[in-house]
This record gives structure tokens, sequence and C-alpha cells, in this order.
């Protein structure tokens, strides 16, 4: 699956990614709402997890990059919330959506950009009814893009993360919440 945007090429990802995407995960600044860096092998497990899922379910976090010079810019996209998470997502969600960027590419408006063009496709081609976002209280940033494409924040629906042990300051999640437009909207 490859999506288009003005300044994106959001596709799957390929063997020429590896190290990029390892560099881009193992910076300290990028990974610093996440409890640690990736390693180069862990990196290259989640190119292959991405394929994986791709394949069972038809969609997964794809690469990102940039179309004036095919910089892999980093990752963006929509993928199934694995069960231990949803089950500490108070409605139990199913499809979250994400991005995650090297930092010379931040502050260029890319990840909103890159998020829309899935979010467009989640609508119209998988017709999903809903999607959902979340990260650590503390990360701003994510949450400014968030908001920027449309997402409200859901105060009940925040959680401490399942994955993020007991104590740290990124175990508390916020959630936020889209609908597809199209969707049916029940009363009262």
């Amino acid at each position: 699956m490859r999506l288009e945007t003005e300044r994106l090429i959001l596709r799957p990802w390929e063997d020429r990614d590896r190290a990029p995407f390892a560099e881009i995960v193992g910076d300290p600044e990028v990974r610093r709402f996440y409890p640690r860096t990736l390693t180069p092998a862990e990196a290259s497990a989640e190119i292959d997890n991405a394929w994986a899922q791709a394949r069972a379910v038809g969609f997964h976090f794809q690469a990102a990059e940039l179309k004036s010079d095919g910089a892999l810019v980093g990752l963006v996209g929509i993928g199934r919330i694995p069960e231990l998470t949803k089950t500490a997502i108070p409605g139990r969600p199913e499809v979250e959506i994400g991005w995650l960027f090297a930092r010379r590419f931040w502050g260029r408006g890319l990840a909103p950009e890159g998020a829309r063009a899935w979010l467009d496709y989640a609508w119209q081609t998988l017709d999903l009814p809903a999607i959902v976002a979340f990260t650590a209280a503390v990360n701003l940033p994510s949450q400014r893009v968030m908001h920027k494409i449309g997402m409200t924040h859901d105060l009940s629906g925040d959680f401490d993360h399942p994955r993020i042990a007991e104590g740290q300051p990124l175990r508390p999640h916020v959630l936020y919440r889209i609908a597809n437009p199209a969707a049916p909207r029940r009363s009262g």
C-alpha cells in the first residue's frame, strides 16, 4: 500500500530502510518519550514486525520518505493496538495512528501531513469507524500533532501504559480520538 502527499511518499518498508531507521530510533532525543532507544537489531525487528502485521491485517506503520530526495524521514501509519495495551485503554479501541520522525525533519509539518493521508485512507478505503492516538502525558509535541489532525483529548481514556514500569514518568498516557466523519452519529 502506498500513499502520497504533497511532500511525502508513505510506503511499505524496504531493506534499504534498515540502517537509516536504526539511526532514527537510536537517537536519544527522538526516543525521549519512550523508555529507551532501540539497537540496530531491534530496529530491524520492528521493520520485520511491520511487514508481518501488514500481511496479516492489511496495514501497519510504514516508511515515510521525502519526495524531493528519497530520504527516509521516519514512520507514520495506523496499526492494530496490541492486546495488552488495548486492555488498559477504556473502550478497548482497535486501531491507533502514530508517527516518529528523525530530528532533522521536525518542525516542517510532515507528521500532520502524513497522518492526514493515513486518516483519509482509514476513512475512505478501510471504512474504520474511529481511530485513537496515545502518548506519554509529557509528550506535548505529539499531542500538538494530534490536535492539528482534528483529534480530541479523551480525558476518560487516559491510562497507565502496561509496558512501562510503575513509577516511571512515561507511564501515564493520554488518549486522543477521532471518528470517521462519514460514520453515522448516534443521538442522545
